[in-house]
């Protein structure tokens, strides 16, 4: 049975919320289990864990149980090591997540996403005198490029390069289909209250990424939808640029069993 391990954003996890009918179809066998790695970017992944920090017992700021898992898996640095223990058949990567600007403090380097804010950790002392460090600046590039290299290695020498690996190339839509059925262009989008984001530098962002990352990994598979990224206005979890139609999902789906991933995965209840 397939042991699926993804290390990326809503946008793969989603596959097996939204695959709907034809994964039903494509997955009549007992459901595999899966490792999702979320919320993070691979220089957090390969830093130090974040020193001080103390992560509440509940999810506090409103948070579901799984984002704050992720959130606290990379305060502390554990996704690697529970990466390389699942041992997983297939590690799909996908890059949506690497749009968060990233945090110097402590010693180390830290995820700012929207789950770190919301949760209030920022104003314990571990993240006293914390640096930003711009996602879209010739730094974060730099610490990118050389943790991409950190998981080239990683891959090789353990039990990942067993797994089939795969990237799951994306855009953010710069589109949506309305509730009503039309095509219409996308306004302004941020990533954070008040953080506005530029759609086509980040799309620029994505092409420099998925493209470094396939010059140095291990051969992989690619699977893309580009005639469907389209964002959905009725998206269960609300318009964003890479909340895509349904047809995106579905046209993924069937380009993964083409290589093999032949069952489905359990959807979980939260947006990830």
């Amino acid at each position: 049975m397939s042991r699926v391990a993804i290390v990326g954003s809503c946008i793969t996890r989603d596959l097996w919320r939204f695959g709907g009918e034809l994964i039903a179809k494509t997955a009549p066998t007992p459901l595999p289990p899966m490792l999702y790695v979320s919320r993070t970017s691979l220089p957090s992944l390969f830093a130090t864990p974040l020193a001080g920090v103390r992560p509440a017992a509940r999810p506090p700021g409103g948070l579901r149980p799984q984002p704050h898992r992720a959130l606290v898996a990379d305060l502390a640095k554990t996704a690697l090591a529970e990466l390389v223990a699942f041992a997983p058949t297939h590690l799909i990567f996908d890059f949506i997540d690497e749009r968060f600007d990233l945090l110097s403090a402590g010693g180390t380097t830290v995820t700012d996403s929207w789950e770190l804010e919301a949760s209030g950790y920022r104003r314990q002392a571990a993240f006293r005198g914390a640096r930003t460090i711009p996602r879209l600046s010739a730094a974060c590039d730099r610490l990118w490029l050389d943790a991409a290299g950190e998981f080239a290695a990683l891959v090789r020498a353990t039990p990942l390069h067993d797994a089939r690996l795969i990237l799951h190339t994306a855009r953010w839509a710069d589109q949506k289909r309305t509730v009503n059925g039309r095509v219409a262009q996308i306004g302004a989008v941020e990533i954070l209250p008040g953080q506005p984001a530029d759609i086509a530098a980040h799309n620029a962002l994505l092409a420099r990424y998925e493209q470094a990352f396939l010059d140095l990994m291990p051969s992989m598979a690619t699977v893309a939808a580009p005639d469907h990224r389209l964002a959905d206005e009725g998206h269960l979890w609300g318009l964003s640029p890479f909340h895509y139609v349904q047809d995106y999902y579905a046209e993924i789906w069937r380009q993964l069993d083409a290589l093999g991933l032949r069952s489905g995965v359990a959807a979980s209840d939260e947006h990830h």
